[in-house]
């Protein structure tokens, strides 16, 4: 077998051990699956009536739902990688005859399936409570190929998080910033009524333009800008979690 068929192999493997794990920790699994749909009901039945007394704030509101999820998935990330240290795991893989950073790869994969069954459900729920998407077949094409890149950039930082804490509570902890910044973006509300500090915040972080991104996809309202950034920020967090995650994972894994 070739270098790059036993990384795919190892790496499948690992894949599929982590989504095995995610199945059975049913607490991580509701987390990263059902709370964003309560979430969403939250934002759209308590709190759109105030912001949107039309009843049109459920259009707005999905897309940061929808960012808001892969936050908790790539949380249960940083606490399983975490836990592959600190419990030994690690040390019996690199005992094996496979490739130890195929376990990363597959926390990846595994964070990459629980958020395409968490996607779809907020989607499938967000249709009952009257979101009606205005794209096409391309439009949800090109929205699915954003998700999946900030899905894995996301995951990628996550791993980073996990290798960075030394316990599994800090792991949690780094987490929280990703879980808080969707709250400061354009996902629940215009960035233009914020105050003028939060404002510049919101607009200098990658979920606004990931959310209006997928907002004009979606719902046809204008991308201008906000399409290259998305996109750059992306591969930008992808490529430097990336490489940050190697050079942990190999200090961490040395001796």
């Amino acid at each position: 077998m070739t270098a790059l068929g036993r990384a795919v192999s190892d790496s499948l493997t690992m894949a599929h051990r982590s989504v095995r794990h995610s199945l059975r920790n049913l607490e991580s699994l509701l987390m990263s699956v059902i709370l964003p749909v309560v979430l969403l009901l939250m934002f759209v039945h308590v709190f759109g009536g105030a912001i949107d007394p039309a009843g049109g704030y459920v259009d707005y509101v999905v897309p940061g739902i929808i960012l808001l999820c892969t936050g908790y998935g790539a949380a249960s990330t940083a606490v399983n990688v975490n836990l592959d240290l600190t419990e030994g795991v690690m040390d019996r893989f690199r005992s094996m005859p496979i490739l130890s950073s195929a376990v990363l790869t597959g926390h990846v994969a595994a964070s990459v399936a629980r958020n395409a069954l968490a996607t779809t459900l907020v989607v499938g729920v967000a249709h009952l409570a009257g979101f009606r998407p205005r794209a096409g077949v391309a439009d949800w094409l090109a929205a699915a190929g954003l998700l999946l890149l900030y899905v894995l950039a996301l995951s990628w930082v996550a791993v980073c998080a996990g290798l960075l804490a030394r316990t599994v509570e800090g792991a949690n902890a780094v987490t929280f910033v990703v879980l808080f910044l969707p709250y400061l973006s354009s996902a629940f509300v215009p960035t233009e009524t914020l105050r003028p500090v939060l404002r510049a915040i919101a607009e200098a972080q990658p979920i606004t333009p990931v959310t209006e991104t997928l907002r004009g996809l979606l719902l046809g309202t204008p991308i201008g800008s906000y399409g290259p950034q998305a996109v750059a920020w992306c591969l930008g967090l992808l490529l430097g979690a990336y490489a940050l995650a190697s050079l942990l994972f190999r200090r961490r894994t040395a001796g």
